[in-house]
């Protein structure tokens, strides 16, 4: 078995209001707060900007993917100097008795281990994406130590005597209709029923009842269900889940069949990525991605890098307040150009919008004021590792 893995007008009406409030550092990660004044009112902006020639960045990330830690909780057990929450996730659902996963939407590479892959575009949580944009978008490092916006596809198969099958998925809260996906030991132990609901065009629609499940140990078949299961998956064995006419393929593999399942992300153009995160793209080329949302105001997360990829900015605002009205996505566009970025995608927002860093020497804390009052548990982060 093998698992692998955004206006010119826009500028003149963001002004510089108060000069950095806090600054800190060393030569490969810095930190500050400031304040810009926006036709609707004061925004507090946070903002790390990470070196990575002499710092490097990392999956922020729970136990298993189907769970949810706070920023600062995750940071904190990984020891990184800084973190923000990551991509928007599967925070609540609609069909009657299956929880949420609370696993992400698009994919995530930790340490260059593939975790997991992307949902269709229908079943995605948060808000329209520009066009063009699919769940694939990642922000991340590649292999050069460079930080870069990539797309990430999966290949795979499940190849035996009975036939071959294309793989779809890995370790998601959602498979494409009628495909095949695989769950490994870091999925954890929620059940993977909501992966057989809705469409790739509507999350809400329907749970199929057309399913059939495949355990597969050490590349033999142990077991078969034609429901999906919950519980923890051993190290060493796999669950294959098929809806539609990716159960009909499964249902033709019984206990004893030998197997080979092979699933692996790779990202197009760019080098193999160590780390990544999903996002959708609001920066390209040094320029603002059309089509993004101009006048809805919300705390904001969202990452960048430089055009030579050496530099990486992770930036926040709050929202929701006299004190911060928050951004709208083509603001937080327009200001991640400005401090430097060519290349940017935007991160879940609202009650999930935190950003948390350490002076050196000192513990992390929060530095932003999430607008739920308290930090929310989330899906991923986007952790600085280094001085």
């Amino acid at each position: 078995m093998r698992i692998f893995r955004r206006c010119a007008a826009f500028a003149a009406a963001l002004t510089l209001l108060v000069a950095p409030a806090a600054a800190a550092a060393g030569p490969a990660v810095s930190y500050r707060s400031f304040t810009v004044q926006t036709a609707h009112g004061p925004a507090v902006v946070y903002l790390v900007t990470v070196d990575l020639r002499h710092a490097h960045l990392g999956l922020l990330h729970p136990a298993d993917v189907a769970a949810r830690a706070t920023v600062s909780a995750m940071a904190t057990a990984q020891h990184a100097r800084a973190g923000v929450n990551g991509d928007f996730f599967n925070i609540s659902e609609t069909h009657a008795g299956i929880p949420a996963t609370g696993s992400s939407v698009g994919p995530e590479i930790a340490d260059g281990h593939d975790l997991k892959f992307a949902v269709p575009d229908g079943q995605r949580f948060g808000p329209g994406m520009p066009p063009g944009a699919t769940t694939k978008i990642v922000f991340g490092t590649g292999e050069d130590g460079r930080a870069r916006v990539a797309s990430v596809d999966l290949t795979g198969a499940v190849r035996s005597t009975k036939g071959t099958f294309d793989i779809e998925g890995l370790n998601q809260y959602a498979l494409p209709v009628d495909g095949i996906g695989v769950y490994t030991h870091d999925w954890g132990a929620v059940s993977r029923a909501r992966a057989a609901c809705g469409t790739d065009t509507s999350r809400d629609a329907a749970c199929t009842t057309e399913t059939e499940e495949v355990v597969v140990r050490d590349g033999v078949v142990t077991a078969e269900a034609e429901t999906p299961g919950a519980g923890d998956i051993a190290p060493g064995t796999v669950v294959l889940l098929g809806r539609e006419k990716g159960a009909d393929e499964l249902e033709a593999l019984d206990p004893g069949d030998r197997v080979d399942v092979a699933a692996r992300l790779k990202a197009a153009k760019v080098p193999s990525l160590e780390f990544a995160v999903g996002g959708f793209p609001i920066l390209a080329g040094g320029q603002q991605v059309s089509g993004l949302d101009a006048t809805t105001l919300a705390p904001r997360t969202a990452a960048g890098a430089s055009a030579d990829g050496r530099t990486a900015y992770l930036f926040a605002v709050d929202g929701r307040s006299p004190a911060s009205t928050g951004m709208s996505v083509t603001e937080v566009a327009e200001q991640l150009r400005a401090v430097g970025a060519a290349s940017a995608v935007n991160l879940d927002g609202g009650g999930s919008t935190t950003l948390a860093y350490a002076d050196p020497g000192q513990a992390l804390t929060v530095r932003n004021t999430p607008s739920d009052g308290t930090e929310r548990a989330v899906a991923n982060g986007i952790g600085v590792f280094g001085r």
